[in-house]
């Protein structure tokens, strides 16, 4: 899990349960995309929260998931927002 602290002393990261983040103070918790299954069962990771593309379809949920976080990682958590 990756943390990133600004200049201002905010923390940003991709939210799991890997570590109790209320240690760090308030919370401000937001959407970053849906992964949703379409009509054919596959899988479709929809970033427009973050003003982000569609990816997929995937097979497998996990496989969504992990798109779905690496995008993240690279384009929206190291980004000034």
């Amino acid at each position: 899990m990756q943390l990133i602290i600004t200049a201002e002393g905010q923390v940003r990261c991709i939210y799991a349960e890997a570590i109790d983040l209320t240690v760090i103070g308030r919370l401000r918790i937001t959407r970053g995309s849906f992964v949703e299954p379409n009509a054919a069962g596959q899988w479709i990771v929809d970033l427009s929260p973050v003003r982000g593309p569609r990816l997929g379809p995937f097979a497998q949920r996990s496989a969504a998931l992990q798109s779905e976080i690496d995008w993240l990682e690279l384009h929206w958590l190291s980004s000034d927002h």
